[in-house]
């Protein structure tokens, strides 16, 4: 009996609290969200797997957990904490991503940058709120609506967030359904919802061959820090586009993004222990987040109206909600948000011209705050 009971006291069942039970329930609700909602499932079921399993209680010293050295999962988990799969997602998303559309319209890529502006707005907030600088701008960058992009920003300025800042990113990128429509209808009117873009110009091959080239050169230059990201973006889409590393490319688009995103959702995941993570502040950082990506779709909405001031030319104002980086959900949403008004109005290309920019716009804005902050 004796055996028995100690048995007993070394099971989950009597080492859990109730923290532990809310994140399984957070876990279980992740889950449900990936799979019977379709809301970015590749995200959502990777991280909600990893609460479920980052919250199944342990004897300390075991070497099981994510935070405890030469564990599985603490291996795994440098890759988040080095910056590594951030960088090898945006590899693939390079290789993902055709540039023809913004190529066609460059002004465009004025909504990318206006979009950023929530990080700004979120970083005075969580200055406000008593964050030190560092870690506010590592919540600040949500607003950029970009997981990994938040994750590598985390990871080189206050690691210690990097469970909250993730789960508030992913949530917030995979709830674009819920969040951004009702932005979108508020700040634009029916008339503007209807206005119709031209068809973009046909990109020719040597425009999408030296654009990645000139593009690194230009981007890293300005933002020097964002090397690992934006290098590995633009080498991406130079395997796509050159011609001659279709193989090349072909593997970067789906073996490794594939690789790095599921390891990358379930150690964030497996990273939120509700004894560790449960706190007040990872509270304010979830509040924050959602104002930071609110800011960021209002943003690029108001940016195009204020560009529509001064244009011949109008832009629809949709289209501005698609600067966050959030690819290509926020870009569907703006194409299903014209539909809704006229179904023969097509803004799925000139939204991912927005939404692409908006990739190298929160990556430069992560570059200039590193660098900010390491001064």
């Amino acid at each position: 009996m004796d055996l028995f009971l100690q048995f007993l006291s070394n099971t989950g069942y009597l080492l859990a609290d109730y923290r532990h039970v809310i994140m399984i329930v957070v876990g279980s609700i992740f889950i449900y969200l990936g799979i019977a909602k379709k809301y970015e499932p590749l995200l959502l079921v990777p991280i909600g797997f990893g609460i479920l399993v980052g919250n199944v209680p342990f004897f300390k010293g075991f070497g099981i957990g994510i935070y405890e050295d030469n564990s599985v999962l603490h291996y795994l988990y440098f890759g988040v904490t080095s910056g590594l799969y951030p960088s090898i997602v945006f590899l693939g998303l390079g290789a993902m991503t055709d540039f023809s559309s913004l190529l066609a319209r460059p002004k465009l890529m004025l909504l990318g940058g206006a979009a950023q502006m929530g990080i700004f707005f979120t970083l005075l907030g969580a200055l406000f709120l008593g964050f030190l600088p560092r870690e506010a701008a590592s919540i600040a960058i949500i607003g950029g609506a970009d997981g990994p992009t938040s994750i590598f920003l985390t990871a080189k300025l206050a690691p210690h967030l990097i469970g909250p800042i993730a789960i508030a990113a992913y949530s917030y990128m995979a709830l674009i359904p819920v969040i951004q429509p009702p932005i979108m209808k508020l700040l634009t009117t029916r008339k503007e919802r209807l206005i119709r873009m031209p068809d973009p110009r046909e990109v020719s091959n040597r425009e999408l061959l030296v654009f990645p080239v000139v593009a690194v050169l230009l981007c890293c230059f300005l933002a020097p820090t964002a090397i690992p990201l934006l290098g590995t973006l633009f080498f991406g889409n130079l395997l796509k586009v050159c011609g001659v590393t279709d193989r090349l490319a072909q593997t970067a688009r789906t073996a490794i993004i594939d690789t790095a995103t599921i390891l990358l959702g379930f150690t964030v995941g497996a990273s939120t222990q509700g004894d560790v993570f449960l706190t007040s502040q990872s509270i304010s950082i979830f509040f924050l987040g959602a104002v930071a990506f609110s800011i960021a779709t209002a943003s690029g909405i108001i940016f195009a109206k204020i560009m529509n001031l001064f244009m011949k030319e109008k832009i629809n104002p949709l289209l501005g909600a698609s600067g966050v980086s959030a690819v290509p959900g926020s870009a569907r949403e703006v194409h299903l948000m014209g539909q809704s008004e006229d179904p023969s109005n097509y803004l799925l290309m000139h939204a991912m011209a927005c939404n692409s920019s908006g990739v190298i716009g929160s990556a430069i804005a992560a570059g200039v705050l590193w660098s900010f902050m390491v001064q």
